[in-house]
């Protein structure tokens, strides 16, 4: 069977790690962006910086982001849920993607996993998940996440009607004296 936010729900401890990895099954009551061509856009849930999950009718996860920034970031709901729990700093690679580079999404990868805080802990939540869920790994969740954000062609738009941006960020881990440190 595949996984579908309704039998995610149904298993209430799998929710309750993936709220360790930021992910909430809450929704805000408001929408506050529409997005073209789709008349009532499925939220699933949240993050803790106020972005929002949207489950598509074609399937694909979209991200639509409080900053103004949006876009598909996974095929479809287990490949997103995949992407959080393997990567669960998703968002962060996208912040120092350098506009869309690839490569650069992998250095920032390997650099935020080198800073994880709590490695224990997430590690702990990410195998929990995966058993919990019966859920393999991603094969290669930056390529896919890329792959997702590239080819995404959603338009997010706010109340005022202005376009949301692309969630590629210009910053590469060179920005950043942490993850400069922590690749080298």
């Amino acid at each position: 069977m595949p996984l579908t936010p309704e039998v995610l729900t149904a298993q209430g401890e799998a929710v309750a790690w993936l709220g360790s990895l930021d992910v909430s099954f809450a929704t805000d009551e408001e929408p506050w962006f529409t997005v073209d061509g789709i008349d009532s856009p499925r939220q699933i849930g949240s993050d803790g910086s106020g972005g929002a999950f949207m489950l598509l009718p074609s399937q694909h996860m979209l991200y639509v982001s409080s900053e103004g920034r949006a876009g598909i970031i996974a095929e479809n709901f287990e490949a997103f849920v995949q992407l959080v729990v393997a990567r669960p700093y998703w968002l962060d690679i996208l912040k120092f993607s350098a506009g869309g580079d690839l490569e650069e999404m992998r250095r920032a990868a390997d650099a935020l996993e080198a800073t994880l805080d709590d490695e224990d802990d997430i590690n702990e939540a990410r195998e929990e998940i995966r058993r919990g869920l019966a859920l393999p790994e991603a094969n290669d969740p930056v390529g896919a996440l890329y792959d997702a954000v590239a080819a995404s062609d959603a338009i997010v738009r706010a109340t005022d009607g202005s376009p949301f941006t692309t969630l590629f960020n210009r910053f590469s881990i060179d920005s950043s004296p942490m993850l400069r440190n922590a690749a080298a």
